[in-house]
């Protein structure tokens, strides 16, 4: 029998702190469901543009570079506020694992990369897409060259914003794939920049499945920033 809470759809949201944000409405909870007028959202995976819009007008860098274009969000975002956007996709050739399709002059203020949850979905045939990779070991290869590339690109001062969830795989089982991503981040340099922002998967096509097994559905993902870190490795305590 199904209780109240189950039927439940509204959350009651704890009230965040007044302080000096420009973007005040920005916190660790990200619940809108009106994505905006960005991208294509016919497009699978495609993410939330305000999501985006209030992260750029948080850091408020000068530049930004999107190597994972999917739809074109992120630039739809750069032009509506008057941002140069450089944008990539494997969709015109740009393999953005690969550091020698990166021109070592790149330098950005913003690094903005919504990549495949490895194949949760599929979006190509193109081998060197994420979401093709034949295993997990490989996937993850791949993940981390293209954190160690977007890392390399960042300004001083910079930011590199990512996007991603974890799932069930129907083989592998669970794949911690928040876990990697500070793992790889910080073994690219770089430190968490601030608090994690969960994002409520409105509008997610599993939402609209019925499943015969049973499982605990994930209604979120998870966005992380990171930029620069100049305190070395060797200066930690142990």
């Amino acid at each position: 029998m199904r209780t109240d809470a189950f039927l439940s759809s509204i959350a009651v949201l704890p009230k965040a702190p007044i302080n000096a944000s420009t973007v005040p409405w920005l916190t660790s909870l990200f619940h809108f469901a009106d994505p905006g007028d960005y991208g294509d959202r016919r497009y699978p995976g495609n993410c939330s543009g305000r999501l985006i819009r209030d992260l750029l007008r948080y850091f408020r860098p000068k530049t930004v570079f999107n190597p994972m274009t999917g739809s074109g969000t992120c630039r739809d975002v750069c032009d509506e506020i008057g941002l140069l956007c450089t944008s990539r996709d494997i969709k015109t050739g740009f393999d953005a694992c690969d550091a020698s399709q990166y021109d070592p002059a790149w330098r950005f203020g913003f690094v903005w990369i919504h990549p495949p949850y490895w194949r949760q979905k599929v979006y190509s045939h193109d081998a060197r897409d994420l979401s093709t990779a034949p295993t997990l070991s490989y996937f993850l290869f791949r993940y981390r060259q293209l954190i160690e590339n977007s890392a390399k690109v960042l300004a001083e001062g910079g930011k590199l914003a990512i996007l991603m969830g974890d799932y069930s795989d129907h083989d592998t089982g669970m794949v911690p794939l928040t876990y990697w991503t500070k793992r790889y981040a910080f073994e690219s340099g770089l430190k968490q920049s601030c608090t994690e922002i969960i994002r409520f998967s409105h509008g997610a096509s599993s939402s609209k499945k019925v499943y015969k097994s049973s499982f605990i559905p994930g209604l979120h993902d998870t966005c992380m920033v990171f930029e620069q870190n100049e305190t070395t490795l060797q200066n930690v305590p142990e």
